[in-house]
């Protein structure tokens, strides 16, 4: 595949902020003068797709919710594109097109907010990972970078979790998305400044990771 970075927006359940994700480290990598495509792989609710057309994006969305998302990208993408956003389903409703989108990527970013019930749900994503490596032509894992959303600001907790997270063997982005109404808000309008932000600084940080990968 000719993109240079694909990035799987994965977590176990659906209101993680998956799609505001995808849809703001989009925007932001767009702003940053590259390439980009973002892919639909959620059949079920088609959001990112729905939110490109009511926002009137500058970069394009395709719908792709099938279970060999690895065999049929490459194809659509070609050498047109710098970088490519994956919106997935929910993993615990359909494991296998994430597992595809996953033997895909080059990097996974997971959207956590830092509770106690959606730290329980890192060890199955990590074990989709692995399984994913398994089926990967050369066994190797992509970037696996936990992202800290939905936080209050000067909140202990988020600490914590961050501190937990990271002795689990988890790469955490030292960028944090803070609950914002700009954010909880933003479904079907146009993203203008996503690169000023802190989804912004979250793909400068990717950008990093892919470098010394």
């Amino acid at each position: 595949m000719s993109a240079q970075i694909v990035i799987a927006v994965v977590n176990l359940k659906g209101g993680s902020t998956k799609t505001t994700t995808a849809a703001h480290l989009g925007s932001a990598l767009h702003e940053a003068d590259l390439r980009v495509l973002g892919v639909d792989a959620d059949g079920e609710n088609q959001h990112l797709a729905a939110w490109q057309t009511a926002g009137n994006w500058p970069w394009s969305v395709v719908g792709m919710a099938v279970p060999n998302l690895h065999k049929q990208l490459p194809g659509v993408v070609g050498d047109r594109y710098d970088v490519v956003v994956i919106d997935t389903p929910p993993m615990k409703e359909h494991r296998g097109v994430v597992l595809s989108a996953v033997r895909l990527a080059t990097h996974v970013v997971v959207p956590l907010a830092p509770t106690g019930i959606e730290y329980q749900q890192l060890p199955a994503v990590r074990s989709l990972i692995d399984d994913a490596a398994d089926l990967r032509p050369d066994g190797r894992k992509p970037v696996v970078a936990v992202l800290l959303t939905r936080c209050v600001p000067g909140a202990s907790s988020t600490g914590t979790y961050r501190d937990l997270i990271t002795a689990d063997g988890f790469t955490v982005l030292k960028a944090q998305v803070n609950r914002l109404e700009r954010f909880a808000q933003a479904f079907g309008d146009p993203i203008v400044g996503a690169a000023n932000t802190a989804y912004g600084d979250a793909a400068d940080e990717l950008l990093e990771l892919e470098v010394s990968a």
